[in-house]
């Protein structure tokens, strides 16, 4: 059985909640404490612990708590996403389980809740935190990630941690943050900050783009995904790296504890992670200040122009509009007369022949060109097939809309050749820069190709995507915007 539905909850669950909340902040006597909160309250409701791998299999269903961010779970256009919801989900289809997905918010409520029995797992960009493996269960490391204090171009520029006095930070309140801070705070006595409730860290890092607040921390994922967002974010320094992921399990949950251990343990689940890892967080690398924020100017100035044509174009055949637009921004920057050295032109520079192709008597008309792009993209799409899923089947239509067909099916057949997935885009990407390696293009129908091209044209057009899809609200996020509140107490 698949992990095909997904139960959408929301917890705020009290005494025992906000009991962790408090208790998880300071030493290692209240995280023993922590435990006894949770063993008195299981005892209290004449509870048996009886959540492990037979019972979860004979329920039908794994229930695992995350939180609903853009590193870990979110509804994205075409079906749910996230980092930790694709990795849960793969293990979920591994066992044969539904995922019946908790939403919490905060990391001492998720404690709570896996404690009190109701979960079987957090799988929420958790850090492995030393003090508490005495009392929770960590599956195997996927990831390291980093603290960064972050700031505004502009704004102030600490470059240290000694630097930060008189300078004031501002956190999400009950966060690994907090911790780290009042950490370095015994020997920076100096050191202030403001924790703020009910704040995520997305929203933090916004607030400092606008300049409503100086400085944030941020981990280096989050970081990673909200930079082309905000153009204006700049990454002062590292106040803490080498930081470890891993999902969270009750240390009574054993048979559990052995069968995530060997699933990871598992070759293929290694690849599974370079191709989430790729899929997430690899095109993001070519990140470029004056590019992002020309790009958003040109959202404001261009697309207003357009953008009845892409809906209109994109409607017919069932395609995001944004999308249509982004691709458009990659060849031609919303300009209906650009033209290149090859001679393709117009808003999706098509060529003679495509353009005949499709119907497009004028290159340079902003709608037929519009409309034959989409009609383009589209054909190439119906023919990759519906074996290959989505989003890969769309990203590879995007580089055969670059490199060409006969290239795209050149890398599938070198995928294949290399034991790869000729249906997974990770895999299709990682082969196509070897179509400019003679050992690798000679033996292919169609010969050379700047294989690397493509794999840069899709990456940018899907932050582009992103940054459409963000403007208009459409990829489940918290709506963004809000003003800190008043902050009574300082740390």
């Amino acid at each position: 059985m698949k992990s095909e539905p997904i139960h959408y909850n929301r917890y705020n669950r009290a005494p025992i909640g906000s009991l962790v909340r408090r208790l998880c902040r300071y030493s290692r006597v209240s995280l023993l404490a922590v435990t006894l909160v949770a063993t008195v309250s299981l005892g209290c409701e004449q509870k048996l612990f009886r959540d492990d791998l037979e019972a979860i299999q004979a329920r039908g269903s794994l229930r695992v708590i995350t939180r609903n961010s853009g590193t870990c779970y979110y509804e994205g256009p075409h079906r749910p996403e996230g980092f930790e919801y694709d990795l849960v989900k793969a293990f979920a289809d591994h066992l044969g389980l539904a995922l019946d997905l908790v939403i919490i918010d905060s990391e001492p409520d998720m404690v709570a809740e896996l404690l009190r029995g109701d979960a079987d797992l957090i799988a929420a960009n958790f850090l492995v935190k030393e003090d508490l493996r005495r009392y929770l269960g960590y599956g195997p490391v996927y990831g390291q990630i980093a603290q960064l204090m972050v700031g505004r171009r502009g704004g102030p520029r600490p470059d240290s941690i000694a630097a930060l006095a008189g300078q004031p930070v501002w956190i999400m309140a009950g966060a690994f943050h907090e911790k780290l801070l009042n950490e370095l705070k015994k020997h920076h006595p100096d050191l202030t900050w403001m924790a703020l409730s009910d704040y995520e860290s997305e929203e933090l890092l916004e607030m400092v783009e606008t300049g409503a607040i100086p400085l944030t921390i941020a981990d280096s994922n989050i970081m990673a995904l909200n930079r082309r967002f905000y153009p204006e974010l700049d990454v002062l320094f590292a106040i803490a790296e080498g930081q470890s992921l891993a999902w969270v399990l009750h240390p009574r949950n054993t048979q559990l504890r052995t069968a995530v251990d060997r699933w990871f343990a598992d070759p293929a689940t290694a690849t599974l992670l370079e191709r989430l890892q790729q899929h997430y967080y690899g095109h993001l690398d070519d990140f470029n200040y004056i590019d992002i924020t020309t790009f958003q100017e040109r959202m404001k100035t261009r697309l207003p122009r357009y953008q009845l044509f892409f809906e209109t174009s994109a409607g017919d055949i069932g395609m995001d509009w944004k999308l249509l637009a982004a691709l458009a921004y990659q060849e031609s920057h919303w300009n209906p007369r650009a033209r290149s050295f090859t001679g393709v032109r117009g808003l999706m520079m098509l060529t003679r022949q495509t353009a005949k192709e499709m119907g497009v008597s004028n290159r340079l008309d902003p709608e037929q060109s519009i409309i034959g792009g989409t009609r383009y993209l589209n054909d190439l799409h119906r023919r990759i097939g519906s074996e290959v899923p989505e989003p890969d089947r769309t990203f590879m239509a995007l580089a055969a809309y670059n490199v060409g067909w006969g290239h795209l099916q050149d890398a599938r057949t070198l995928a294949r050749r290399l034991g790869k997935n000729t249906d997974a885009w990770s895999d299709v990407r990682a082969v196509l820069p070897l179509l400019r390696l003679k050992k690798f293009y000679r033996k292919l129908p169609h010969g050379y190709a700047r294989g690397a091209e493509p794999v840069q044209y899709v990456d940018r057009i899907r932050t582009y995507h992103r940054i459409l899809l963000r403007q208009y609200e459409e990829t489940g996020l918290r709506p963004l915007g809000r003003k800190p509140p008043p902050v009574k107490n300082r740390s």
